[in-house]
């Protein structure tokens, strides 16, 4: 029997409120409720479009147990097809790659257009006959998931439901209106990866607050206080944090990146963090910004990809490799921290905890929305059952 959970207290206001019970970190049931709740009936982050800059470039990404194909098509367009052939249900495409021609099964050779569309099944109506009046290819394309491009990240919405993009994030866009620039990912340099042993909501929870950065990271704190920061919060949409000290990176001869365009004042000294619901995290810069994806791999382990995008495309290479080195460092000193929750939470006694009305309210936001959408799922199932 599926396990459920009481979400009431999750749902008071933060001066009241209790965090998540410890069974939406740990337990698998929970985990697959979470799986549907939040991230396949809302904007998700898949990737980014760095990861297939020409066209026909592929690859294969297993999402929370679901085979997908990220592609850049004959247009330059972005897509994502689940990674499976109409025919049997076998994997496409199993290593990253650039298709050349036409996505083949490997299993029985049908052939499927970069956009999708079936073009080809050999021998399908007996030996040399490679049409059968009941094979409509029309209607055997690659089943597509609902996408869309922003920031570079590839949003996907597998349930196809949730409100279009725009609609759905008109808040953090227009907060950001500012940004709506080109930015080019830094490369090779400009990405890394950590695996982190938590539930991805702690890594979430971790970003969207300051509270944690007097003892967590000392070194940013030295400059850039707890102080000099404020609390985002956009109750069902996004929380985070911002500071009013941001110094700028410079390399040994006093190199700099160079500025977005155009920015309003508030940049020269400001920065800005906001956790995208469900999975993603951003952070703006007046002359870098980046996209933290979490990619959940069960209910307590976590994969976050790390991107860096700038301005212009002819940025510094040991400038970039430093500001990357940088980043990679203050990441790093959350591991622990969200670690150590992620095993507190097997603490049977623990009542998910309580926050400060004042330094926590970005995280409440984001536990409202988790219970929100959570109890929502639970309404609609019990309705269909």
């Amino acid at each position: 029997m599926t396990q459920t959970t009481n979400l009431s207290s999750v749902r008071r206001p933060v001066s009241e409120a209790n965090g998540l019970p410890n069974e939406h970190y740990i337990n698998h049931d929970i985990f697959e409720e979470e799986k549907h709740a939040l991230l396949f009936s809302n904007w998700a982050g898949l990737a980014v479009g760095a990861d297939v800059p020409e066209t026909g470039d592929a690859v294969p990404i297993t999402f929370l147990g679901m085979p997908l194909l990220l592609i850049r098509d004959r247009s330059s367009r972005i897509r994502v097809f689940q990674n499976t052939c109409r025919h049997r249900g076998m994997i496409l495409v199993e290593t990253a790659q650039k298709i050349e021609g036409a996505i083949r099964c490997p299993y029985h050779s049908w052939c499927y257009a970069t956009d999708g569309r079936l073009i080809s099944t050999p021998h399908v109506g007996g030996p040399g006959k490679n049409t059968h009046k009941d094979i409509d290819r029309t209607t055997l394309g690659l089943t597509e998931i609902r996408t869309h491009i922003w920031r570079d990240v590839v949003w996907i919405n597998v349930d196809g439901k949730a409100p279009p993009f725009e609609q759905a994030m008109k808040d953090a866009i227009q907060r950001w209106a500012e940004f709506e620039q080109p930015m080019h990912h830094g490369g090779a340099d400009s990405r890394f990866d950590l695996t982190v042993k938590c539930n991805w909501k702690l890594a979430v929870e971790n970003y969207c607050e300051s509270y944690h950065l007097p003892w967590v990271h000392p070194g940013l704190n030295s400059y850039s206080r707890l102080e000099d920061h404020y609390n985002i919060e956009s109750y069902n949409h996004y929380s985070g944090q911002g500071t009013l000290v941001y110094r700028q990176l410079e390399g040994e001869n006093g190199a700099r990146f160079p500025d977005f365009t155009g920015l309003s004042d508030k940049w020269q000294t400001a920065a800005e963090y906001l956790a995208i619901y469900p999975n993603v995290l951003l952070g703006v810069h007046r002359d870098h910004a980046f996209t933290i994806l979490l990619i959940p791999d069960g209910p307590e382990s976590t994969v976050e990809q790390v991107h860096l995008y700038y301005p212009s495309t002819s940025t510094d290479k040991a400038l970039r490799s430093k500001n990357t080195a940088q980043w990679k460092d203050v990441f790093e000193e959350d591991i622990f921290v969200v670690e150590g929750m992620q095993r507190g939470r097997h603490g049977a006694q623990f009542d998910g905890g309580r926050f400060s009305p004042v330094m926590d309210a970005p995280t409440h936001c984001f536990h409202d929305w988790t219970a929100k959408n959570i109890q929502a799922h639970r309404a609609a199932s019990h309705k269909s059952a």
